[in-house]
């Protein structure tokens, strides 16, 4: 795909958010199997093109909970992983935020850093949304640096919440409320500024 064919949905530096393309399917089941991958997300239970595909499926209770875009990387011109908002509560303006980098060659580039920054902003200027949660295990440094790195604030720890790789690893919890998420962001451009 070109780039005159993505529609892009969020404009960003090195990345565009894009919506979902029922043609990247095997693509996303290659991610959700990959152990490197699947690892960090939890996905302990393989997942097949039919699964996958349901994400497609017409729901009208889906379209209400959750939103998920295509992170396409704007050099490269591929998509590279997607985010999402998740189990969106319109009532308390709350909502969890989630993310997959599915092609490790782009781990450690600030690629997530950069789709999080996006999704927050989308979150809270469009969907006027109140507060971010996420939920990240210890042992994934990248996901909780990159939550840290976006003015999330480590709320909880869950001692031994995660089983990862035959290990128990303490499960974070984060959350990050819209006034936070503008001061944080105050304090950023001032200091690109000096």
């Amino acid at each position: 795909m070109n780039d005159s064919q993505v529609p892009v949905f969020i404009e960003g530096e090195i990345i565009d958010l894009v919506p979902l393309n029922s043609k990247n399917v095997n693509l996303y089941v290659k991610w959700e199997n990959d152990p490197k991958v699947r690892i960090y997300s939890r996905n302990i239970i393989p997942v097949t093109i039919e699964i996958m595909k349901k994400m497609f499926e017409p729901s009208e209770n889906k379209y209400k909970r959750e939103i998920t875009f295509e992170i396409w990387h704007k050099k490269d011109k591929k998509t590279i992983g997607f985010g999402e908002i998740a189990d969106i509560d319109w009532y308390a303006q709350t909502a969890f935020l989630g993310l997959i980098i599915g092609e490790p060659d782009y781990w450690g580039q600030n690629i997530g850093e950069e789709a999080t920054k996006l999704i927050i902003e989308y979150g809270f200027y469009e969907l006027n949304l109140f507060k971010f949660k996420a939920g990240i295990n210890s042992a994934n440094i990248g996901s909780w640096r990159c939550a840290e790195k976006n003015g999330f604030t480590r709320v909880a720890t869950f001692k031994k919440g995660c089983y990862v790789d035959g290990k128990y690893y303490d499960e974070y919890r984060y959350s990050l409320f819209k006034e936070d998420w503008i001061d944080f962001k105050n304090k950023e451009e001032n200091k690109e500024k000096k």
